[in-house]
């Protein structure tokens, strides 16, 4: 009877640490290129930093000959980092990220950096030649640039991250241990040394890393060629931020913010004022340091600035720096000191998390004493953490009795493993990070993300089509059945005047019922042959299947049906707008005034609409749809330009889209259909994909699907061909619709982040295309962007993809 004891006293022991770090948090503790509001670029002696008490937090930089230059987009960022001749921005929300290579060029312009995901992402690490992140909500890692192999991220998920001279590192989630990873074989020995501490901070140096551990004393380990791990010995439980450059430390003193350090290029303002300069944060590069003080939020740096000598005291004329990032959540720990002037009314700045047991009442009474490079053990735990183990251990013997007891009574009533076994096939939860993330924020969306839908216990196994038997039975409680004498006087006897356009089985006509209401009637082409009556029949009874009981704001509605000897028609809500294709790609829609949809902000709206409506097919029909036609001319617009989807003649339902489905051949439209799908005969949910990527591609450039090239002999291009190659080289301007003219400073990242979206969804293979819910997710905030320069939108994930 003392394993369970024991066992309880473990997963005390696990559950106080992990109370411990879910509310230990210190000032901010940055590397050599970790995100921050001020970042150095050690290569080109290059500060930059998020400029406070305006509008729009925008990036300044100061170079070596004192040029100051605000840099290009002029939008919010929320953190910065830089490297040796890189600064790398997150957007404010963490939704994008962007990169400017070469930031001594006056002309330099951003890059952004993609991932094949939808995520939003957190803690920007930069090194010397590699760029990481992690993921909100996740804490999964993303690397961009350096070796692909040796800076490929762990499968491990982390609290923090940091970078150093080709290596990074970074805390696990859980165990709070170190892990790194690099081309530099300093990260297996940094790893190793730390071995099984637990850290609450780290920062990455040149060659070394710092940081506090559970009981906030400091720990360094790597590298000690200048003596940069060689920490004052009476100083070890006393500092909060830390600052790594290659061969030397700094840190912020707990008890007032100034600033100490040790290693080589230490040389700061001269001793005297070293007391008296106090610091929100510091920040390094690979020779020099800089610290943002707290009188009055300006820059002063120190160290060898270039190779010609020491900088001592510096100050810079950047403006006034914020302290941490405008943010538009709750702050947990108190607001900074007038933030809201400090981020112009467009969100607060939060106060760190101070852990009080770390905080040291008083200075301490000597100078310090640099003792020998590695580190003894921590000081005992207070007693205070002794009476919390021992209450824990009490508490976790209760609970593995309890837990004992229960798994007795189940092995003895054989409640939890009983003969009968039921499967509940649930909608998952989808999350803001997650892989389908996204919150649609409009209330005609689908139902909530947060929510469950439970689907049907027990299906069939393969795909199938839905076939409705004799329909005037089947539907009649569903829709409206017409006779045909009633829908030939509507359409003035399905007059050429009333035709509108072609379905999957027929000719579309406008009609108007005898109680005025205007409708779209598609009827059956009309022939003798047996297989053509076949397939109509076989379309007709589809789409009256699906559109007899799914109802969504962005489906088109079904009215009624008629069914009479071999003549089959369906009856619609009609669409005062039209089709998309029609705007899209008539010849009289040249200039900007001639057309609603010449506008960007109209464009997204629109496809947002759409995506809206297939997410609704393939998420929460039950069973889910697969349309299997997407395409411009299937896509109609109401009366007030919402978008519809419409014409299911070709869609097929099925229980699962992680199955490959295989109908009996493949069906659409040349130049939407999923080439997987087309040469493979594989159908899943991500052909759906393919078609919207294309419909995309098409509100971008104003190009059909297969148009004819400006050469001489007009080949056919696919509007694919055309327009991905320019997307993946950042040469998005060259293909826009001229149209709609050059989009303003807040549609631009909107425009961009469409175009990096539909370059996914056209991807050859299907695992390579994003889910309908990242699309939403991504155009969601798109259309927010048109509204908001600043970027600050507190919830939502962006699609991102590989460099």
């Amino acid at each position: 009877m003392t394993k369970p004891p024991i066992f309880s006293v473990s997963i005390a022991v696990s559950v106080l640490f992990a109370v411990i770090f879910k509310f230990i948090s210190v000032l901010p503790a940055h590397a050599l290129g970790s995100g921050s509001t001020v970042a150095v670029s050690y290569g080109s002696g290059t500060v930059c930093a998020i400029v406070a008490e305006e509008s729009t937090q925008r990036i300044a930089c100061q170079d070596l000959r004192g040029t100051i230059r605000f840099v290009e987009p002029n939008v919010s960022f929320s953190s910065i980092a830089a490297g040796n001749n890189v600064l790398c921005g997150l957007r404010s929300g963490g939704f994008s990220l962007l990169c400017w290579d070469d930031i001594r060029n006056s002309n330099f312009t951003p890059k952004r950096l993609y991932n094949n995901e939808t995520v939003l992402l957190e803690n920007l690490s930069v090194g010397d030649d590699q760029i990481c992140a992690t993921v909100i909500g996740t804490g999964d890692v993303r690397c961009w640039r350096g070796d692909n192999v040796t800076h490929q991220p762990p499968v491990a998920t982390f609290s923090s991250i940091s970078s150093g001279f080709g290596f990074s590192c970074g805390i696990l989630l859980g165990g709070n241990r170190i892990q790194c990873w690099g081309s530099n074989p300093v990260a297996g020995r940094i790893q190793s040394e730390f071995g099984n501490m637990t850290m609450a901070t780290i920062v990455a140096g040149g060659s070394h890393v710092c940081g506090l551990n559970s009981t906030g004393y400091l720990v360094c380990k790597g590298n000690n060629e200048s003596g940069q791990l060689n920490i004052p010995s009476s100083s070890a439980m006393e500092f909060d931020g830390l600052a790594l450059s290659a061969n030397a430390t700094c840190a912020i003193r707990r008890w007032n913010q100034s600033v100490i350090c040790w290693g080589a290029d230490t040389i700061l303002v001269g001793r005297e004022r070293t007391e008296e300069v106090h610091f929100e944060s510091i920040v390094s590069g690979s020779n020099f340091t800089c610290g943002l003080t707290t009188a009055n939020l300006s820059i002063i740096c120190w160290g060898s600035w270039t190779t010609n000598g020491s900088i001592s005291g510096t100050g810079l004329l950047l403006p006034k720096i914020l302290p941490g990032p405008c943010v538009q959540s709750s702050c947990n720990c108190g607001v900074y000191p007038d933030s809201e002037t400090l981020c112009s009314g467009s969100g607060t700045i939060c106060k760190p998390c101070l852990n009080q047991s770390w905080i040291s009442p008083s200075p301490p009474s000597a100078d310090p004493v640099a003792p020998s490079p590695s580190i003894s053990s921590p000081p005992p735990p207070s007693n205070e953490l002794t009476r919390g183990l021992l209450a824990f251990a009490i508490i976790g013997s209760v609970g593995a009795f309890a837990g004992l007891c229960t798994v007795g009574y189940c092995l003895w009533t054989g409640v939890c493993f009983g003969k009968k076994k039921v499967h509940n096939s649930v909608q998952p939860t989808i999350g803001r990070a997650g892989s389908n993330g996204g919150n649609p924020s409009s209330s005609n969306s689908p139902p909530s993300r947060s929510s469950t839908i439970r689907r049907q216990g027990s299906r069939v196994l393969t795909m199938r089509r839905q076939r409705s038997g004799t329909s005037s039975t089947k539907h009649a409680d569903k829709a409206e059945e017409f006779s045909l004498a009633e829908l030939a006087a509507a359409t003035n006897n399905f007059s050429k005047e009333n035709k509108i356009g072609a379905g999957s089985f027929g000719i579309v006509y406008k009609g108007k019922l005898p109680d005025g209401r205007e409708v779209a009637i598609k009827r059956g082409e009309t022939g003798s042959k047996t297989k053509k009556f076949q397939e109509k029949e076989t379309a007709f009874d589809s789409e009256l299947a699906f559109l007899s009981r799914l109802h969504h704001k962005h489906l088109v509605r079904l009215v009624g049906y008629c069914e009479e000897h071999e003549e089959r028609l369906l009856v619609y809500e009609y669409m005062k707008n039209g089709a998309l294709y029609d705007h899209l790609h008539d010849r009289n829609n040249v200039e900007k005034s001639n057309s609603v949809l010449n506008s960007w902000k109209i464009r997204i709206k629109i496809a947002l609409d759409a995506a809206r409506g297939i997410e609704y097919l393939h998420n929460y029909a039950v069973p889910p749809i697969i349309h299997r036609d997407i395409k411009s001319s299937n896509i109609l617009l109401d009366v007030t330009w919402t978008a519809r989807v419409s014409d299911f003649g070709l869609s097929l339902m099925g229980p699962e889209f992680d199955r490959e489905c295989r109908p009996m051949k493949a069906a659409g439209t040349v130049g939407y259909i999923d080439p997987e799908y087309y040469g493979l005969n594989v159908l899943t949910a991500k052909s759906d994909v393919y078609g919207l990527g294309v419909v995309l591609l098409e509100l971008l450039t104003g190009k059909r699907a297969i148009f004819k090239g400006s050469d001489e002999s007009g080949t056919p291009v696919s509007v694919v061909d055309f327009a991905v190659p320019p997307i993946m080289a950042g040469d998005l301007e060259k293909i826009l619709d001229t149209r709609v003219g050059t989009p303003g400073i807040s549609e631009a990242e909107a425009v961009e982040l469409v175009a990096y979206t539909a370059m996914h969804c056209v991807n050859l293979e299907g695992k390579d295309r994003p889910t309908i819910s990242d699309i939403v997710a991504n155009l969601e905030r798109a259309l927010a962007l048109c509204d908001d320069s600043h970027g600050s939108i507190s919830s939502g994930t962006i699609s991102v993809i590989s460099e």
